[in-house]
């Protein structure tokens, strides 16, 4: 067969080629061509068959394609492979739209016939050439076949893995239910599976629409009817239904099964019980759990990108609506491509936003998705649930029973996910057993989904569906205590995971507050609204220390925001909340750190207040003196910090090598620096392990550069490990050097690139400007001057980058001597005029040039 079938590509490619035609894909055991002229294209295809040793089925369309890169995509596209795939081995089909421009080919005119598309009649013919056999079996479309499958108003736009998965699914399985949220694509999907799979049914592929049913009794009348099949007296019709499809092979659709799942359940059963060669595939919002049946839950569109399903649906469809619909800017581009993520990618609310292109841009569409139930309700004709966005949802919400309505309410006020316990905090008399088990049938329902995180489940809901039930909530006037309820649970949280972040537990608090990161911030505002200063600044001050590590600074400014308040108040934790806000040494705002650290010091002692455990609060402050130059004053105050007992003393222990090497006191920072990193191993919380291992390598970078760079090596991988983001960065950064001299250059330019993209992405101003600076030396060391002089001259606006990285003072004497005064100053005043996302450009800029110099053969 591996012969076979390279000869079978090689006469195919010389065929293409041989009448100017281009193969530009394969596809498994066949190819796609292209031709500029429908000629060219059918005396290739007769050249290719009388070549072939192997009978192939042929199809020619013609009409306009889009390219992208080395593909086509396209209506003509996909109409030529349905006109192929109405053929047998040996035959070459044409549609009417390349008959009509071919002359002197003999043609058979095979009529008008529906093909696998749904989209309405083809007119079809086949080529006839000497050599070519001349009769084959009747083709294999619609028409050719039993069945009710209507000629469909749309094209079938995306999904073509999900179709293929699914005929596979169904030729395997006698019961296949597509389950999904409702919008979503399950009728339209299943629609297409079952004309693709329309000739291995002799007796034809059947759809019923349950969706009008509104008595479930009526279930198997509706099918009956459908079927043809009549009721006989003394037989219920079930098993009439059952007696008439025995020995016949059909494939049964039913559409919508959700309302009346116990009926069509009961149905289906009997089926498959009393025959053996009739197949279900089903749609429904969750699986009708009978025995044998095959669940595929339909996901939404892609929307990764312009090239996604989800896009070029919406073109398709606005395009319909408006012929003149084009995406001219990479402003629509981008309306489009968020369009389509925040209607989480369900095709209906995506036709209807669409179909708003008649009369808005995408922009306009865009910026009013925040009333998306008023937005997308729309005049489509058709079933009533699919009128309008909110009829899609409504029709899934209006068949829950009590408690489970409530559930999925009060869980609308969750951002970002939520787990069990959450859920449970926000509930009214429902135990954690209860809600568990309503959570699992809204999962079976596709209205709330699941994923593992840490080996827990964890919840969400696609946003369409979140705010049909946040308006359920409002319109029953819930929704202020159900939020009331939501920021206490979550202030509650953040204190008890800062309490487990300190030791062993700070792997499970730092992917807590990463996940509940929205939460957080969804608590905050909402108890800053209302001026509830207590949750607040326990969200606020928690979620700060919690969010240091990973580099996240937007509750800085939520501790930050508040502070004068709380003051006022004399909240209980406002030390805790000055504390905080003195992390924003790390955002470059160094003196006002200086100012909340000395404060919550101030506080610390009040019996009034309740601050952060000890050590915390000093440590802050020393790193706040540290960061705004005070050098010797950080020293003072950390060494006074290491002369305590306890955790409060590791936090001196673990700041004070790194001092000490800071202001030249070298052998003091190495007499203590491996005492310091056990300690912090035996304490066992990454952030201090990560913090004594900086300072034990910072202690010998001169008197033992090797051990440095172990030391920084170790870091590295212990804080990617241990996700600790702001050290990881911090390792790379201060390696990228000594890798360059001890390692190889390719591996030192790589830790650059990460360590300015971390910091930068982070807005970690004073250590983007530390890592600039071992940049400068770097590039002084690789004899590039002007680019040394200019990354140099970015960190001349932060007064901690020219004391930590050692070797800078010497590397700009150097360059003002290499350049001279007044090319130094250029230079120097180049970089300084910079914004931040400027240099950070000009240095990856700069280091992929010195990659490629590097790499370039000699």
């Amino acid at each position: 067969m591996r012969l076979a079938l390279a000869t079978h590509d090689a006469v195919l490619r010389d065929a293409i080629e041989g009448h100017d035609g281009w193969l530009f894909k394969h596809t498994g055991d066949g190819v796609c061509a292209a031709f500029s002229a429908a000629g060219d294209a059918v005396a290739a295809a007769v050249d290719a068959q009388l070549g072939l040793g192997l009978p192939v089925r042929m199809g020619i369309g013609t009409g306009t394609a889009e390219l992208r890169g080395d593909d086509y995509f396209g209506p003509a596209l996909n109409r030529a492979a349905r006109v192929m795939a109405a053929g047998h081995g040996g035959q070459i089909l044409v549609a009417n739209s390349t008959a009509a421009l071919v002359a002197g080919v003999g043609l058979v005119d095979l009529g008008e016939r529906r093909l696998r598309d749904l989209s309405g009649a083809e007119h079809l013919f086949q080529v006839r050439a000497a050599g070519l056999p001349a009769t084959f079996p009747p083709l294999r479309t619609l028409d050719a076949v039993p069945g009710n499958l209507a000629v469909q108003s749309t094209s079938f736009v995306g999904r073509e893995v999900e179709v293929k998965e699914l005929c596979e699914l169904v030729r395997a399985h006698r019961l296949v239910t597509l389950t999904g949220v409702g919008g979503v694509g399950k009728t339209r999907l299943a629609v297409q599976v079952a004309a693709e799979l329309t000739g291995e049914f002799g007796d034809g592929v059947w759809l019923v629409e349950l969706a009008p049913v509104g008595d479930p009794a009526a279930v198997p009348d509706v099918v009956a009817t459908v079927l043809g099949v009549t009721a006989q007296a003394g037989v219920s019709v079930t098993a009439a239904v059952t007696q008439a499809l025995s020995g016949r092979r059909l494939l049964v659709v039913l559409d919508n099964c959700e309302h009346v799942i116990d009926a069509a359940a009961d149905l289906v059963e009997a089926i498959l019980a009393g025959t053996s060669t009739v197949q279900v595939l089903a749609t429904s919002r969750e699986g009708l759990r009978v025995g044998a049946e095959h669940l595929w839950p339909v996901p939404s569109l892609d929307v990764g990108g312009d090239a996604s399903a989800a896009v070029e649906l919406f073109v398709e469809r606005a395009r319909a609506a408006n012929p003149a619909f084009a995406l001219l800017t990479d402003a629509d581009s981008d309306a489009v491509s968020e369009i389509c993520s925040r209607l989480d990618g369900i095709a209906l609310a995506i036709e209807l936003a669409a179909a708003r292109m008649v009369s808005m841009t995408a922009q306009d569409v865009r910026d009013r998705l925040d009333d998306r139930f008023r937005l997308l309700a729309g005049a489509r004709r058709g079933l009533e649930r699919h009128q309008t966005l909110r009829h899609a949802v409504g029709w899934s919400f209006e068949l829950l029973d009590a408690d489970e309505r409530a559930v999925l309410c009060r869980c609308s006020v969750f951002a970002g996910g939520f787990d069990l316990p959450a859920a449970v905090s926000l509930q009214d008399g429902l135990d954690e057993y209860t809600v568990l088990d309503v959570l699992d049938s809204l999962v079976r329902k596709s209205l709330v989904t699941i994923n593992q995180t840490s080996g827990h489940a964890r919840y969400g809901m696609l946003e369409t569906i979140r705010q049909y039930a946040e308006d359920q909530l409002a319109a029953n006037d819930a929704i202020s205590d159900v939020r009331d309820r939501h920021a206490a649970f979550y202030a509650a949280q953040a204190q008890t995971w800062w309490d487990r972040w300190d030791g062993p537990g700070y792997d499970a608090a730092t992917e807590w507050v990463d996940a509940e990161f929205a939460n957080l911030r969804a608590g905050f505002r909402w108890t800053t609204d209302r001026n509830d200063l207590v949750t607040a600044t326990a969200i606020a001050a928690h979620s700060t220390m919690l969010s240091n590590a990973l580099q996240r600074y937007e509750p800085v400014g939520w501790a930050e925001e508040i502070l004068d308040a709380a003051t006022t108040a004399q909240v209980p934790q406002l030390p805790r909340l000055y504390t905080a806000a003195s992390v924003c040494t790390n955002i470059g705002r160094a003196e006002e750190a200086v100012g909340y650290a000395e404060t919550a010091t101030r506080l610390e002692p009040d019996p009034r207040y309740d601050p952060f455990e000890a050590g915390w609060t000093h440590y802050r402050e020393a790193n706040a003196h540290m960061y705004a130059g005070r050098f010797e004053r950080a020293v003072e105050l950390a060494a006074a910090l290491a002369a305590q007992p306890g955790t409060a003393g590791l936090h001196g222990q673990c700041i004070l090598p790194l001092f000490l090497s800071i202001v030249g006191r070298q052998a003091e920072a190495m007499a203590i620096a491996e005492d310091t990193v056990t300690a912090a191993r035996r304490h066992a919380n990454p952030w201090f392990v990560a913090y004594a291992l900086h300072g034990y390598g910072r202690a010998f970078t001169q008197d033992d550069p090797t051990r440095t760079l172990h030391a920084y090596r170790e870091g590295l991988d212990y804080t990617t490990t241990h996700r600790v983001p702001i050290f990881q960065a911090v390792f790379a950064a201060n390696l990228a050097g000594l890798e360059a001299v001890h390692g190889t250059r390719e591996h030192a330019l790589d830790l650059f690139d990460t360590a300015l993209d971390s910091f930068h992405q982070a807005g970690n101003k004073p250590q983007l400007a530390v890592t600039l600076a071992h940049l400068a030396v770097f590039f002084d060391h690789d004899e590039q001057p002007q680019v040394a002089a200019t990354l140099y001259g970015a960190t001349t606006h932060d007064q901690t980058a020219a004391t930590v990285v050692g070797d800078l003072p010497v590397v700009v004497a150097h360059l003002r001597a290499v350049l001279g005064d007044t090319a130094f100053n250029q230079h120097t005043a180049s970089g300084a005029a910079m914004e931040p996302g400027d240099v950070v450009a000009y240095a990856h800029h700069q280091i992929r040039t010195t990659r490629t110099a590097s790499t370039a053969p000699s």
